[in-house]
């Protein structure tokens, strides 16, 4: 089998006349992997990303109204149907939350210190959402710092699980869902963002940081992945 797929790539690569010193083209190489993937039973995980009562509250009408108008109006509903409906399909959810390790969080990293950013631990704070709450025996994986692989044993947990496509929602954006998804690009996991269920500060940030990290991810709406997790 290896030699006979070593052999069809060779003549294919033959009859482009290919040149060892020219630039590739990755928009025209021959690449047998792709990310639009079919979503397969024991494979895939949606990674719920800061949807918790320190960061979704209803105090961010007033302080983030933009942000908070889009997490009520499409973030939140997208994502309990994604919830919905990886659970119908007994596919694993794991939620990020962003909650200090010690009392006075010191284990935070220094960016997490320099910003103020941080929640005690077992604060009501550091809770997911209560219109997202995690079911019996979902991960729920506290962080402290803007990247899910850095300071959680995410990576460990994907592995042991037996986890491929990791689909992302949740906020910001243009952070930690940022952080998420190319992180676990780099790790060997087929990311996909399910953009219209993570929200960042602005509609504007949001769209920026959705071009920024297109090329690590396939992009899809909730619909998309509803519709591959019913098609399978």
């Amino acid at each position: 089998m290896i030699g006979d797929r070593y052999f069809i790539l060779s003549s294919a690569l033959a009859q482009q006349n290919f040149d060892a010193m020219a630039p590739t083209n990755p928009l025209t190489s021959i690449n047998p992997l792709t990310r639009d993937r079919p979503i397969t039973a024991g494979k895939a995980a949606l990674l719920v990303v800061d949807m918790q009562n320190g960061t979704c509250g209803p105090e961010e009408a007033a302080r983030r109204p933009e942000f908070h108008s889009a997490l009520t109006s499409r973030v939140i509903p997208n994502i309990a149907q994604l919830l919905r409906t990886f659970r119908s399909a007994r596919l694993e959810v794991i939620y990020t939350v962003i909650e200090n390790l010690t009392a006075d969080g010191r284990d935070r990293s220094l960016d997490y210190k320099l910003s103020s950013m941080g929640f005690p631990m077992g604060s009501p704070e550091a809770q997911v959402t209560p219109a997202l709450a995690p079911q019996k025996d979902e991960l729920v994986l506290p962080k402290s710092s803007s990247s899910v692989f850095n300071s959680t044993t995410l990576d460990y947990l994907l592995r042991n699980i037996g986890i491929q496509d990791v689909f992302v929602a949740g906020c910001l954006t243009d952070q930690c869902i940022d952080h998420a998804v190319k992180d676990g690009a780099d790790r060997g996991f087929y990311m996909t963002c399910v953009h219209d269920a993570c929200a960042a500060e602005t509609e504007a940030r949001h769209q920026a940081a959705l071009a920024c990290f297109n090329g690590y991810c396939r992009m899809l709406r909730t619909a998309d992945v509803v519709g591959l997790i019913t098609a399978g």
